[in-house]
């Protein structure tokens, strides 16, 4: 699995504040009940842009994605996408509010 580069930058870190990046919302994805709302954040400092995948059940998930798919990107694909990324961040109160470094299926268990 591929680390994050050492960039030092927030956008590394679980705990952003708002400041430090631009949102765009995606939409809502309602697929099997889930609710998750998806979101582009992109950071102002290194200018990364991550997909943002934040559940009801205290957990997120984020991925880096290319400038040229996020047009494409619709809320119901944000789960495919991360889970093919080769890596991709965890956080939230579920991950004891720590980022936690995944690749493969996503940890939606409740």
């Amino acid at each position: 699995m591929k680390k994050l580069p050492k960039l030092g930058c927030a956008c590394e870190k679980h705990d952003l504040i708002e400041s430090e990046y631009r949102t765009s919302i995606v939409g809502t994805d309602f697929t099997d009940d889930k609710n998750a709302e998806v979101s582009i954040i992109q950071c102002r400092l290194c200018q990364r842009i991550w997909l943002k995948y934040t559940l009801e059940s205290d957990r997120w998930f984020k991925g880096i994605i290319a400038k040229k798919e996020v047009a494409e990107m619709k809320p119901e694909n944000a789960v495919e996408y991360l889970e093919n990324l080769p890596w991709y961040i965890g956080g939230g109160n579920f991950f004891g509010n720590k980022e936690v470094f995944g690749e493969g299926k996503l940890n939606m268990d409740l």
